[in-house]
């Protein structure tokens, strides 16, 4: 029996080659997974052994399935990661305009329990445009990985490659975990 399925969203960046990681915590919990990919993620990604891994197709464009159907159970949790500066400004703005960032909008349009793990550097992450939407996702009920108390921080700029063998995919999903847990116990105590 499975706890949960994890909705996974990757954005198109350096640690995204690793998101194996992310459904391989997911699945020792014996929760289900999907991802889904930006555009520019596609390019990054092993779709092979995504799919084998977890029995779903990789999607990246609006596809319909055989006989137009959703194909993917409902989300309990959706992970972002690693997520862009341009997709972090885009998904507190609203813009939904791939796949990817519509399927991100509706998710925490529903109260999806929802995590996001930005890849940033620091000269990225001092603009006012990500401080604001960090800020205006937070406002949203999202969680945001990202600064001391969360162990996640920006990297100095050039570092990238460095920074992506410590990318926190184990946390992601326990965080999405206890997210989904915590929103279980409250609508228990409503019942």
């Amino acid at each position: 029996m499975t706890v949960g399925h994890l909705q996974i969203v990757v954005c198109g960046a350096g640690p995204a080659t690793d998101v194996t990681q992310l459904i391989a915590a997911a699945t020792e919990k014996t929760w289900t997974a999907a991802v889904t990919t930006t555009p520019s993620a596609i390019d990054f990604i092993n779709t092979e052994a995504i799919e084998t891994m977890t029995g779903h197709p990789v999607r990246s464009t609006y596809q319909m399935s055989l006989g137009g159907r959703r194909t993917l159970p409902a989300a309990d949790a959706l992970v972002i990661a690693p997520a862009t500066y341009n997709s972090i400004n885009k998904i507190a703005l609203g813009i939904a305009d791939n796949y990817a960032m519509t399927s991100v909008a509706e998710l925490i349009g529903r109260q999806v329990p929802t995590v996001i793990v930005p890849f940033v550097n620091a000269a990225l992450a001092t603009r006012a445009p990500f401080q604001r939407a960090v800020v205006s996702l937070r406002d949203e009920r999202v969680r945001v990985l990202l600064g001391e108390d969360d162990g996640w921080e920006p990297h100095p700029p050039g570092s990238g490659n460095e920074r992506q063998r410590v990318f926190p995919w184990k946390a992601a999903f326990e965080t999405a975990a206890r997210l989904v847990h915590e929103s279980r116990a409250v609508a228990s105590d409503q019942d």
